[in-house]
């Protein structure tokens, strides 16, 4: 009798599936789990994507499903920055200091085509992309984004931490 091919990762899928039968799991994946479904986002609304982020909270999108229906204005009890909109040279100091603020681990999502990288705005007063001063985990395209594109940017994030990612600052390798 020959026994049927077996390759690569065929022993990991067959522990997930066990796992997943017998509800098992590491002390590690659950405490993945807990960070990604009690993350408290501090909102730095600039501009226009900032009516599009308040958006989010309203019962047609209804981000509470994530755990994220809190939304701090205290850094110390946040720990997920959503920076949306153009952020001016004279803005970065205060974003900085509320990301030093954060207790660990933080991460960062820029939303909106200004706070990943200027814009439309060249010029001497718009901050080219807000990854010159705080390290930035998840970039949400568009101008002003959807907040359909904010909840794809949360997935995306939860996804990642989930996965056992290090937030944004620990993989550039220094703690800013």
């Amino acid at each position: 009798m020959l026994w049927p091919e077996r390759g690569p990762g065929v022993f990991e899928r067959e522990v997930e599936e066990i796992e997943d039968a017998l509800l098992l799991t590491t002390v590690e994946k659950a405490v993945l789990w807990a960070q990604s479904s009690s993350v408290w986002p501090d909102t730095f609304g600039l501009a226009c994507c900032a009516m599009e982020m308040i958006a989010v909270v309203s019962s047609r999108y209804d981000i509470a499903r994530f755990g994220m229906e809190r939304f701090s204005s205290s850094p110390r009890q946040a720990d997920l920055l959503i920076v949306s909109g153009r952020v001016t040279h004279k803005m970065a100091p205060p974003i900085r200091q509320v990301y030093d603020q954060m207790l660990e681990p933080k991460w960062v999502i820029a939303m909106g085509a200004c706070a990943s990288s200027g814009g439309m705005f060249n010029n001497y007063t718009i901050l080219q992309g807000v990854d010159k001063i705080v390290p930035v985990d998840v970039h949400v395209p568009g101008c002003p984004p959807r907040p359909e594109a904010l909840i794809e940017g949360v997935v995306r994030l939860h996804e990642k931490i989930r996965a056992g990612v290090p937030p944004a600052y620990e993989i550039r390798g220094v703690a800013q």
